[in-house]
């Protein structure tokens, strides 16, 4: 399946394709796969300005209607499912499979957001709390925060496009969204789609552009709501330049597992071996740090050495490719560098740890002395750390000494060592049995620390896109 050459951004609901200036490469091959229009300062303008024309007829459209308009991109987003799919392959380099399965979730965070939309209430107040309170009822109910401002990744285009956008939609939120440069298409295409759509005009404008020249997206005093995911870096600084908007940061990690002696072993390494490679360990909570009993160290180690090693890594468009290329030969390149620096340090490299262009082995290290760059930093690829220990409560003292706190995963069958790790983790989701990178939209997602601000998840981002409006009543003598 081919992508066309030439795509418009989106300006107030409608295509603009003034020019082609930015070139979307192929992530495997380096070629250039297509072309996008890159909006300028006075399109971004335009585009806030739209947001707040449309917000007060979009927060007056009934919720059935919104919800219709998120069913109709259910609807429009399977039938181009393997256009979606073949886009996010070529753009970000994501194996097809993996492609396939972002796909899945886009339609299911839509679909999450549509059922959500008619759910949005308030509560009855009993307000006769004393005396002088006598004869007053009150009530409450949510309302849409008015314009919104969007900057999604790279790593998931689709989905984390759509975990802004979806609810924003389901409340009445007309947005902004700046899609990643290298990887904008998916976005695009949403675009496409709610132009079929009886939207407010202004509803939205998508709006690939340069670093500096998204600099509106966070300034601009008439948006009243900055989600962001991406580099803490970034994200923080955002923060302080957003002055009074209300900002969600989805920021980064080096997520910790924990693999007790208790468990099953084999379970644990397949689930590990995806947590830490899946789409090149290009996820924020991939699996970066792994603390393994000592009682089983040995047998867990050589069993995970075995299986990354038989990890097939190529051109994504192939079906039994499991490791495509990270996303520039630059990152790649970053990452390689930290790998070098732990072995120097005296770690020991047990797999992997060649580079060649934007491609990078699964690669597992241990030995690594505590304070490298590649445990206490993000890796953002396809590289993780083994250390052994002997105590369940030191282990979750050492998943805490981090910067970071997006999730954690603790392979034990100890109930109440779910229940302590739960307690005790500053991180903004425990899972046990599995790898911190598993996720399912409708539940609540973001981090502490370093990590973010904020929670995704579609009822949970409906929260922080609406505001509570109280009514008092009193009842006259």
């Amino acid at each position: 399946m081919t992508i066309k050459e030439n795509w418009p951004y989106y300006v107030a609901n409608k295509p603009c394709e003034p020019n082609h200036d930015l070139e979307v490469t192929d992530k495997f091959t380096g070629e250039v796969a297509a072309r996008v229009a890159l909006a300028d300062t006075k399109a971004i303008e335009d585009g806030i300005a739209g947001c707040v024309a449309a917000a007060e007829p979009l927060s007056q459209m009934p919720p059935y209607e919104r919800q219709n308009i998120l069913n109709h991109c259910v609807a429009r987003f399977t039938e181009r499912f393997d256009e979606l799919a073949n886009s996010l392959c070529v753009e970000a380099g994501k194996p097809i499979k993996d492609s396939r399965g972002e796909v899945s979730r886009l339609i299911d965070t839509f679909r999450i957001a549509a059922e959500e939309s008619v759910r949005i209430s308030g509560e009855v107040m009993n307000l006769e709390i004393s005396a002088r309170a006598k004869g007053y009822r009150g009530m409450w109910k949510r309302v849409p925060i008015g314009p919104c401002s969007f900057i999604s990744p790279f790593n998931f285009p689709l989905n984390l496009a759509a975990h802004k956008v979806a609810p924003a939609l389901a409340v009445g939120c007309p947005f902004v969204l700046k899609p990643a440069s290298r990887t904008p298409l998916g976005a695009l295409i949403i675009g496409e789609i709610l132009a079929e759509t009886d939207l407010p005009a202004g509803t939205f404008s998508i709006l690939p552009c340069s670093r500096d020249g998204a600099d509106l997206f966070t300034t601009d005093e008439r948006l009243k709501l900055l989600s962001f995911t991406g580099s803490p870096g970034v994200g923080w600084a955002l923060k302080a330049k957003a002055g009074k908007k209300k900002v969600i940061l989805e920021l980064g990690g080096n997520a910790a597992c924990i693999v007790d002696r208790d468990t099953d072993l084999a379970d644990a390494v397949d689930r590990i071996v995806i947590g830490a490679f899946y789409q090149s360990g290009q996820s924020c909570i991939g699996v970066q740090r792994i603390l393994v009993h000592s009682e089983i160290y040995d047998s867990f180690r050589d069993a995970l050495v075995e299986k990354s090693k038989a990890l097939i890594a190529g051109d994504p468009k192939n079906e039994d490719t499991f490791i495509g290329p990270m996303i520039s030969e630059k990152e790649a390149t970053r990452l390689h560098g930290w790998v070098e620096e732990a072995v120097a340090a005296g770690g020991t490299l047990l797999c992997g740890g060649n580079r060649e262009g934007a491609m990078l082995e699964a690669t597992l290290l241990e030995n690594v002395p505590k304070q490298q760059t590649i445990c206490t930093q993000e890796a953002f690829g396809p590289v993780a750390v083994l250390s052994p220990f002997d105590d369940f409560e030191a282990a979750l003292d050492e998943v805490n000494d981090s910067t970071f706190g997006l999730q954690a995963g603790i392979f034990t069958r100890d109930i109440h060592k779910a229940h302590r790790a739960w307690d005790k983790l500053d991180v903004g989701g425990v899972v046990i049995g599995d790898i911190p990178s598993w996720r399912v939209d409708n539940m609540p997602y973001g981090g502490v620390k370093d990590s973010g601000l904020g929670r995704e998840g579609i009822r949970f981002a409906i929260e922080d896109m609406t505001e509570i409006r109280n009514l008092v009543i009193r009842t006259l003598p």
